[in-house]
This record gives C-alpha cells, sequence and structure tokens, in this order.
C-alpha cells in the first residue's frame, strides 16, 4: 500500500480537522505544519506529534511532501498554491478557492503545468445528510425539483474571527464569501449544474471591517432550478436549513443534522445513514484522484465556478441589476 506525506500551511481551528482525518487514513501521514504564528503552530505540532516549522517554503523544500493543505487567509492561497504546486505537490486548497476568478486561472494554470492534482476544500460533497438530498433528487421520488431555499444566519462578528476575515482585501468579502460559498456550492452540487445568472442585495452594518454582513441572492442555475439564498451574520437565532421545493412534495435538509421530507402536510425525518467524517471522505476523494490521474469530486474547475458565482454577487450588488455568471 502507498503512503502519502501531507504537510499542513497554516494552524488555524480547521487545522485540527484535517489532522484528525489524517490520523484516520493508513495511507496518508502528516509530517510537519509551517505557521507565522509561533505560539499556535507549536502548539497544533506538539498535539499532534509532528514538525513545525514558521516558513512555508522551508517546510516544503525539507520535508518533500506528497501533499500540502493549504490552510490560509484567503488572499495568500494564489500565491501559496501556485508556488506548492510549481514544487511538485498535490494540493488540498481550502475554499473559498482564491480571491477570485483571475487567480483561479493562475492556480489551475500552475497544476496543469507541473501536472499534480488539486482539490479544493467544499466539504458540502461528504456530509451524509447531503449526499441523502442529492439521491432523493436524482430518484425522482418527489417529482422535479423547482426551487431551494437556503438560509443560514450566524453571528459574524464575534471576537474570535481573526480580523483579516473583516478586511475585503484579505478576505474578498464577508459573510458571502465565507459562508455564502458553501451555499452556492451547496446548490451547485445538489442539482449538478451551474449558476447562470444572480441577483443579488447586500448590506454593510457590521460594527468592523468593510464586508458585508448580509446579503439576499436570487439566482438561476443551467439545470433551470431557481435558488434564493439568504444569509445574515448579524444579531439573531442561528439556522442553516436548505428547503428542497419538488413538484411533488418538498424536503428540508440541515445538514449536519438529517433531512426530512414532507408527507401528509408534515415533515418526517429519513432515516440517518452512517457515513464517515466528511474530511475523512475528502481525503480519500483525493488520493482517488492522484492514484487514478482524475480529477476529485470537487476539482479546481468546479472550485473557480463557485468564484464566478460569487464575483457575479458582488457586481450584481455594485450596478442593481442581474448579472450573467462567465462560463468556464
Amino acid at each position: 500500500m502507498a503512503t502519502y506525506r501531507a504537510a499542513l500551511i497554516g494552524a488555524g481551528i480547521i487545522a485540527r480537522n484535517h489532522l484528525d482525518a489524517l490520523g484516520q487514513l493508513q495511507e496518508l501521514t502528516a509530517s510537519a505544519v509551517a505557521d507565522t504564528d509561533e505560539l499556535k503552530g507549536r502548539q497544533v505540532a506538539s498535539e499532534y506529534g509532528i514538525t513545525h516549522y514558521p516558513d512555508y517554503k522551508e517546510m516544503v523544500i525539507k520535508e518533500r511532501p506528497d501533499i500540502v493543505i493549504i490552510a490560509l487567509p484567503h488572499h495568500l492561497h494564489e500565491a501559496c498554491a501556485v508556488w506548492c504546486a510549481e514544487q511538485g505537490c498535490h494540493l488540498l486548497l481550502e475554499k473559498p478557492m482564491a480571491l477570485n476568478v483571475s487567480e483561479c486561472n493562475a492556480i489551475l494554470e500552475a497544476v496543469a503545468s507541473s501536472r499534480v492534482n488539486l482539490m479544493v476544500g467544499h466539504t458540502q460533497h461528504y456530509w451524509p445528510a447531503n449526499l441523502q438530498a442529492k439521491e432523493l433528487i436524482r430518484s425522482g421520488k418527489l417529482g422535479k425539483l423547482i426551487a431551494i431555499h437556503d438560509t443560514r444566519h450566524l453571528f459574524y462578528y464575534g471576537d474570535s474571527r481573526p480580523s483579516w476575515f473583516f478586511d475585503k482585501d484579505k478576505a474578498g468579502g464577508g459573510i458571502l464569501m465565507n459562508l455564502g460559498a458553501h451555499s452556492i456550492d451547496k446548490i451547485q452540487w445538489l442539482t449538478g449544474s451551474r449558476v447562470k445568472s444572480v441577483k443579488a442585495s447586500l448590506t454593510y452594518e457590521g460594527r468592523i471591517g468593510d464586508v458585508e454582513g448580509s446579503g439576499c441572492i436570487f439566482l438561476q442555475t443551467t439545470s433551470n432550478v431557481t435558488a434564493v439564498i439568504i444569509q445574515s451574520g448579524y444579531e439573531g437565532v442561528a439556522k442553516d436549513e436548505t428547503e428542497l421545493i419538488f413538484s411533488n412534495g418538498m424536503a428540508k435538509l440541515i445538514s449536519a443534522k438529517g433531512l426530512w421530507v414532507s408527507k401528509g402536510g408534515q415533515y418526517e425525518q429519513v432515516k440517518p445513514i452512517v457515513k464517515e467524517d466528511p474530511f475523512v471522505l475528502q481525503f480519500k476523494d483525493l488520493l482517488r484522484a492522484i492514484q487514478c490521474d482524475q480529477d476529485p469530486d470537487s476539482s479546481g474547475v468546479y472550485a473557480r465556478s463557485v468564484i464566478a458565482a460569487l464575483e457575479a454577487v458582488y457586481h450584481s450588488d455594485e450596478k442593481g441589476v442581474e448579472i450573467s455568471v462567465e462560463p468556464k
């Protein structure tokens, strides 16, 4: 059995999800973590028995990992991904892929010329309830999927969120760039299509920064499913729910909890399926891609489509009109 060595760039909260998943796979082993924050980096390294480096380039050159996991602030994605690809490393790049389509293109060019694999961390593809919802749509049991209503509320301005999230030059945007990427990805993945046009209205009422704190988006997909995304990062009640409207019924999807289907005017929960940790399934997908020389489910080209849709969201809000999304 081939074993692949993985190194992590960025020791933030998501780092532990990746390292825990690596520990569950015989084909993968974690070797090192790089972070300019010595305290944070050394703490993670100590917890998982790996080496800490203050500089990711030094780490890659010395450790020569097969796979690099990039979990950095958004504005650092392009430069880091391009350099690591040039060193011959396969990439697992946290979402969003980059700040804009132009940066995505640069990453895709580097990956293609270096002949390495790229996966972007859209973990919505691996949640058990999401997999059940996708199968429900495919089965046609409730008829044709007509529309999707996706709602996500989460207080975005908590003290624990790093300050760069509120700087548009570094984050690319606010709640929609961060959590809206999940919603757009979920809609595209569930429908097996792409966003073709958007009409968006955003608000900027946050207590800090220059990024949006809420948004309402009307979008249309290439499969002719219409969707509405509503997100708020202001004070309120947390919610993460996707309603699927079919020609013969409805379904309610709460990705972290389960799937409910309408029967007799009431929702009844579908029996949950037991699946592995989404981060484990994500790594398994990447391994298949590397071993079979094929694209993973969340390829770079796919992830670029999410950024293209987000760019259209911001342009629509600025201009006050519906915007067509750039085709791949």
